[in-house]
């Protein structure tokens, strides 16, 4: 990094910064794309600011949440000498939006957040390019991969919109990425050989624990009492909205402070809990997945799970939370097997070919059809257009383009012919997202060192147990063994290696045991294949 901006740095925030930070301003700051996936509390946000000193242009930032942009906003403000930031969103009043973009098309502003849904909207998109934009970055990246067509789909239309703003460099910040998340996040956006960072995956003050449970009702108790006797501020996160409620009403009767948040909630409610939590008036927030992403609050002590998640990879990120001042924090899932039934039906579901035919439809057979004209023309409202689109999309039956979405020209669809691709992509796609519930099932289930565990599936490695979770306390971490393989088998199949299967593909060691390997296949989902089996039948071929 050029020491006038390190200095400028040091002077405007006060910052000394880490190595992991300046390899990515500095790629940034040259013009290349990056993607950083560094652990909660490692300065993520810093990147874009310090850059956005150098970068000339706008530094636009698109968060998922609202109240993220407003602590990411408030963060910029709490330093005087920031050059100024506004935020877009559709929850603010009329002539605030008004002022905002003001602040943008005068130049005024120079950091801007939005939600991925602005960025859906043409009109959003050209104001934006007038003003000029020199960075984009994509907040909590890990979203482009795990919500997926379904949930977010506006978040699969950046890099389409990144294309229209004028492809100025791509910056995407997580806390979380296993090694094919990593390469959606990099397809997805469009990045062009970009720098990739990926760095302090341990967290070794948080404790990690599973308490297995045979009946909802002993669950529930025994959430309710960790919780009651557990000090300091923390956070449990379910399955469904019902479950905020319930449980939160279970602690207030225990003695705790806690609130229930999630996405159903009107948004003065869910700030006012958001609010509530940092300034330490609400002790404890049971949460659906909504909560918690960019949350700057240092003292969380512990993260508990009623209810096991869609993924490690999300897990990962939730437990994040907890102990970012490095003091001691424990993370506790208590699991029943029976769970996992709601989290197969959640990322079950096949898509409406309704919704498909309409979109299919819609798209004209030759020319074009804008994002932002699609739910009219098909009839359909924004969710359930951007959802079937992005399905044929992902399908390859439409092509996103710059221009908005087209009829692929080399191959004539018929409209039964693309209903049947699009639903054989999301039979795909729940392969998929089942394999990676099953993932969940073999940690909650493991007897070996769980750090071991979460380590080997994002890439990493521990070499002897942790001694900081409940196997290695009960001594079965060490009674089973370490979970990497010795070393003759990482030099075999070493994580993150390419490799072809007959079946399912290409696909990427995820880590590599004694008796096993786990592979990921982009089509396929997650395959735990016998060592045995695979030299045996010869069913992986190195592809590097």
């Amino acid at each position: 990094m050029e020491e006038s901006l390190r200095a400028r740095a040091s002077k405007v925030f006060g910052w000394q910064l880490h190595p992991a930070q300046v390899n990515v301003i500095d790629a940034v700051t040259a013009g290349r794309d990056a993607l950083a996936v560094l652990p909660t509390g490692s300065g993520k946000s810093a990147i874009y600011q310090v850059a956005g000193l150098a970068i000339k242009g706008l530094i636009v930032v698109v968060s998922p949440l609202v109240a993220l942009q407003e602590d990411q906003l408030a963060g910029l403000k709490r330093h005087p000498d920031t050059p100024p930031a506004v935020m877009i969103n559709a929850s603010m009043h009329v002539r605030d939006i008004h002022a905002a973009w003001n602040d943008i098309t005068t130049r005024r502003a120079r950091y801007v957040f939005l939600a991925p849904e602005q960025l859906a909207n043409d009109s959003v998109v050209t104001r934006l390019r007038a003003a000029g934009v020199g960075l984009v970055t994509v907040d909590e990246a890990h979203c482009v991969s795990s919500w997926g067509y379904d949930f977010r789909p506006d978040y699969l239309l950046l890099g389409a919109a990144i294309a229209r703003l004028g492809r100025p460099p791509v910056l995407a910040l997580t806390a979380t990425g296993s090694a094919p998340v990593r390469r959606e996040i990099l397809e997805r956006l469009g990045m062009r050989e970009p720098l990739v960072v990926a760095a302090g995956f341990d967290r070794p003050e948080i404790r990690l624990e599973v308490v297995r449970h045979e009946d909802r009702g002993t669950k529930a108790d025994a959430v309710v009492r960790q919780v009651a006797n557990t000090n300091g501020a923390g956070l449990v996160y379910v399955a469904t909205h019902a479950e905020t409620a319930t449980y939160a009403a279970a602690l207030r009767a225990a003695g705790r402070n806690a609130q229930p948040y999630h996405a159903g909630l009107p948004d003065h409610e869910r700030t006012r809990v958001h609010k509530g939590f940092l300034n330490g008036d609400v002790d404890v927030v049971v949460a659906t997945t909504a909560f918690g992403m960019g949350i700057d609050k240092p003292d969380v002590r512990f993260v508990i799970h009623a209810d096991i998640p869609e993924s490690v990879d999300a897990y990962y990120q939730e437990i994040g939370r907890a102990g970012r001042d490095r003091s001691a924090a424990v993370a506790t899932l208590h699991y029943l097997s029976g769970d996992l039934g709601i989290r197969r039906f959640f990322a079950s579901g096949s898509p409406n070919p309704e919704a498909v035919r309409a979109v299919f439809t819609a798209v004209p057979r030759s020319g074009n059809l804008s994002r932002s004209a699609l739910a009219t023309a098909a009839g359909l409202s924004d969710h359930a257009a951007g959802r079937a689109a992005n399905l044929l999309v992902e399908a390859s039956v439409l092509l996103d383009q710059e221009s908005g979405l087209a009829h692929i020209a080399e191959h004539n669809w018929n409209l039964g012919e693309a209903i049947q691709a699009a639903e054989q992509r999301a039979d795909e796609r729940e392969h998929v997202e089942q394999s990676r519930i099953d993932m969940m099932r073999q940690y909650a289930e493991t007897r070996a060192c769980r750090r071991q565990f979460l380590l080997g599936y994002f890439g990493g490695e521990l070499a002897h147990p942790c001694g900081n979770c409940d196997t290695c306390t009960a001594g079965t971490a060490y009674a089973v063994g370490s979970h990497p393989a010795d070393g003759a088998h990482d030099e075999e199949w070493p994580p993150d290696a390419s490799v072809r299967h007959p079946v399912w593909g290409d696909g990427n060691i995820m880590s590599t045991e004694d008796d096993r390997l786990t592979v990921f296949f982009p089509r396929a989902g997650y395959r735990t294949l016998s060592l045995v089996d695979v030299r045996k039948r010869n069913l992986l071929t190195r592809l590097d």
